[in-house]
């Protein structure tokens, strides 16, 4: 999840009572039912045990039909592909001793991984840690993948993975029908989480790339906000987007639709719920392509 998009919402998030009965069906989408785009490579990467931390950079590794280069990962990166490499975090934190242990000629990490003494300790046991961009939209997809390919020594094949990439999209923007407006919410019921998705939460970018709205991505606002029973109904979406875990951690869809506001939604009232994946929802990497086709085929699906 977006660390820092989220920081200031943490703060500000509270406790909400339940109100209103209800219950709705959720169509799900997990990470079983897309695939990644793929390449073969025929050039040699200039490190051979590389450990990926950064968003979305072990699957593209793999996409780049490297996955042998890889000796660790991060607990986001839930490719079934990728589940012989081993985890060498604990949660979403750095643990250096892990890595150290590993002895990897290079690590790949992003402004969301941590924490900094881990990533200090790293670099002074000799380990050799880039940082890449952080990429929270579908436009920059492309742009990542040039991006490790290129710290890989594999520009030829990321120019490849890039292209791909970016028909696929094209094709996906296509399926959606009409203009439907789609609310994401972030929850974390053990936690008392619940946000609502603003501009530049990263579903906004996806639901744009297919032709749908996000309602609550209005100018000006921020990348997520607590979510009020007066804000939820007066956005008014037509259908709900949620990860799997987030739904769940609410008590599933009779939870969400006792949240304050849920039920008063037309995606309440019409069972229109979506859930996908929470690894695979903002990887923003090589299976986004075929979220994005997945997406807008349940788009259509809850629509009829």
């Amino acid at each position: 999840m977006r660390i820092k998009g989220l920081a200031v919402a943490l703060v500000t998030a509270f406790m909400l009572t339940s109100c209103g009965q209800g219950q709705v069906d959720a169509l799900d989408i997990a990470a079983t039912d897309v695939t990644a785009s793929r390449v073969e490579s025929n050039e040699a990467p200039r490190y051979s045990k590389v450990i990926a931390l950064a968003n979305g950079s072990a699957e593209i590794i793999d996409s780049l039909g490297l996955k042998s280069i890889l000796i660790g990962r991060d607990i986001a990166s839930t490719e079934p592909a990728l589940e012989s490499v081993p985890v060498v975090t604990s949660g979403h934190q750095v643990v250096a001793e892990k890595i150290i242990a590993l002895k990897p000629d290079l690590v790949i990490i992003d402004s969301s991984v941590g924490p900094a003494q881990a990533i200090a300790s790293l670099k002074s046991a000799g380990i050799k840690v880039a940082l890449i961009n952080e990429v929270w939209t579908v436009a920059g997809i492309s742009e990542k993948v040039s991006e490790v390919a290129a710290l890989l020594g594999v520009e030829a094949t990321g120019k490849k993975l890039a292209a791909l990439i970016a028909s696929t999209i094209a094709t996906a923007s296509e399926k959606v029908s009409g203009s439907p407006r789609v609310l994401f919410l972030y929850l974390r019921g053990g936690n008392s989480i619940y946000l609502v998705g603003g501009a530049g939460s990263g579903a906004d970018s996806l639901l744009s790339a297919i032709g749908a709205i996000d309602v609550g991505a209005t100018p000006g606002s921020q990348p997520f906000t607590p979510l009020t029973a007066e804000s939820l109904i007066a956005l008014r979406p037509d259908v709900i987007l949620v990860m799997s875990k987030g739904l769940a951690s609410v008590g599933g869809v009779t939870g969400l639709v006792n949240l304050p506001g849920v039920e008063q939604t037309p995606a309440a009232e019409n069972s229109r719920i979506i859930s996908v994946d929470d690894s695979l929802l903002l990887s923003f990497g090589a299976r986004t392509p075929s979220l994005l086709t997945e997406l807008a085929n349940a788009l259509n699906k809850v629509q009829r």
